[in-house]
């Protein structure tokens, strides 16, 4: 489509837009609808209450039915560990691991103990 083809195009789209929204402005139905949504935010300001609120105050199944759902995304996601890089100063072997559960890294710490092979940390 060559572009004074999508001009014209987009052009009646949005004449088709604007049209409907006048439309859509003069409904009864919505101006209905906006008032209710207003006063409804209003009615929870005053409160200090949420939609979240209303919705457990009318149908606490609701809420209830996905418990899983609501902790989840209350959660904070979890930091993604860094790369720990260890060197043997005895035989130069070097590890790389996110979490202390490496196999070669815990006969280290066996071995040498603990906080010597921390030190061992590049």
């Amino acid at each position: 489509m060559s572009i004074v083809n999508e001009y014209r195009s987009t052009e009646e789209s949005i004449k088709q837009l604007q049209s409907r929204l006048e439309a859509l402005k003069g409904d009864p139905k919505l101006q209905q609808e906006i008032e209710f949504e207003t006063k409804l935010k209003e009615l929870l300001a005053t409160y200090g209450k949420s939609l979240r609120d209303v919705i457990a105050l009318l149908d606490p199944q609701r809420l209830s039915q996905n418990p899983g759902k609501a902790s989840a995304s209350a959660k904070a996601p979890r930091a993604e560990r860094k790369i720990k890089t260890y060197k043997n100063p005895h035989t130069g072997a070097i590890i790389e691991t996110k979490g202390g559960n490496h196999k070669e890294l815990r006969a280290w710490k066996s071995e040498h103990g603990s906080d010597t092979v921390e030190g061992w940390l590049v």
